[in-house]
């Protein structure tokens, strides 16, 4: 019978990688803990209807990407693509925003129906945090100012670069729009492939084309800047003054558009040039429109998302992995005969009490010393601690290193947690 696996580009995280997730989630709900936002947990699941009306039926998303389904009731249900309308209609649905502000984060996977490659995955891990009832682009300065101090406590403040821009308002964007497409009329046989198909739909797109041959037409377009409303272009230049008293370094692209429909005014993405193509670790921007678009009344929002397995991935290539992050014991606890096994699980037990931040595994299903031992010096812990017969009745355990040549010592078994505490400088 042939063994089941795993759907292409849904990965399983196995035991040996999950400190590295830990120590990225935890550092990222640190740095969002210091500035006050809260965390909301939204289903997987959501009418398809809620995707359709914010990220666009043109996106490639909606098109192309959504893992889309009847339910039992004949109902349509979508795996959610991304986070922000979930968390809007979530906030919406449960009073969250009336009348006041919110800042919010979630963590959790989402779903593309993508080709497979490194960086990109089918089932892939977000976190994004989404702010509501704030019209200044003080509250767009937070959360870049936000992600910078992420990146130094994750290594990476060397290793990623910021890239701004504003879409405008939606009618400065209607004009544009058919100032491009007029462009581009006149160079549609050479234009690639999907940006033919984009050139109907969301032109706005081919903006971000990575084909050179559509590069080089595009450096003739014309320029969104030339369009910008006179409240986008104040709102854009506090922006660039606030980073820039914030020492935030950024540069302004003017081709960053974001492939969702929602986005206006200010959009920006951190990017790495450690990755390949797959660059961007963060992004995200205003979405001003979009609550009202759902069904509530009118609310400034912002936010971002960032991928964890790119952002993992990045740790990893740059090698930033702390030491401490790690599946590793620090004590292993071995028991050698019957009469030593309860009195080595409850000293463990005791040890544990004391020692909250230490890893102390006890040995588990009997073997000889040799063979408990290799397991000890498998488990990475710095230190066996054995107890046999001998110990019980003595009422001391032997602790031996086992990372360091040092002589093994025999301690008396309540003064262990204190020779642990300054082994491991507790």
């Amino acid at each position: 019978m042939a063994k089941i696996q795993a759907i292409r580009g849904m990965n399983d995280i196995l035991p040996d990688q999950s400190p590295v997730w830990q120590f990225v989630e935890d550092t990222v709900r640190k740095v969002l803990g210091q500035y006050g936002y809260q965390e909301i947990r939204m289903p997987i699941v959501e009418q398809t209807d809620l995707f359709k009306r914010s990220i666009g039926e043109v996106t490639d998303i909606v098109e192309k990407e959504m893992y889309t389904f009847e339910d039992r009731n004949g109902d349509s249900l979508t795996l959610r693509p991304e986070g922000t309308a979930g968390c809007v209609r979530a906030a919406e649905e449960h009073g969250l925003l009336f009348n006041q502000t919110r800042r919010l984060w979630y963590t959790g996977p989402m779903f593309r129906h993508e080709r497979p490659q490194k960086g990109r995955y089918r089932q892939f891990h977000q976190i994004g945090v989404e702010c509501f009832g704030m019209t200044g682009p003080d509250i767009d300065a937070e959360l870049l100012v936000l992600t910078a101090r992420l990146w130094k406590a994750l290594g990476l403040a060397g290793h990623t670069r910021l890239e701004i821009n504003s879409l405008g308002t939606s009618d400065a964007r209607k004009v544009y729009r058919e100032a491009l497409v007029a462009y581009l009329e006149e160079y549609k046989e050479e234009l690639d492939e999907d940006s033919k198909r984009r050139l109907g739909t969301n032109p706005l797109r081919i903006l971000d084309s990575k084909v050179s041959e559509t590069r080089k037409i595009l450096e003739g377009a014309p320029s969104f800047d030339d369009y910008l409303d006179d409240d986008s272009r104040e709102h854009f230049e506090h922006l660039k003054s606030l980073l820039e008293e914030a020492g935030v370094e950024y540069t302004v692209n003017p081709a960053l558009v974001r492939g969702l429909d929602y986005y206006g005014k200010t959009v920006f993405e951190w990017v790495t040039d450690s990755l390949g193509a797959q660059g961007t670790v963060c992004a995200g921007g205003r979405y001003d429109g979009l609550v009202e678009q759902l069904g509530g009344k009118p609310t400034p929002a912002v936010g971002f998302a960032m991928g964890l397995e790119r952002l993992i991935l990045l740790l990893e290539t740059l090698d930033l992995i702390p030491a401490h992050v790690t599946t590793d014991a620090d004590v292993y606890v071995t028991a050698m005969g019957d009469s030593a096994i309860p009195v080595a699980m409850a000293l463990a037990e005791t040890l544990r009490d004391a020692l909250p931040g230490l890893t102390i595994v006890s040995h588990c299903g009997g073997g000889s010393f040799k063979s408990q031992m290799k397991k000890a010096d498998k488990s990475g812990a710095r230190y066996a601690l054995i107890l046999g017969e001998n110990e019980v009745a003595s009422g001391t355990a032997a602790l031996k290193p086992l990372r360091a040549d040092e002589p093994q010592q025999d301690i008396a078994q309540a003064e262990l947690a204190s020779a642990l505490a300054r082994a491991f400088n507790l």
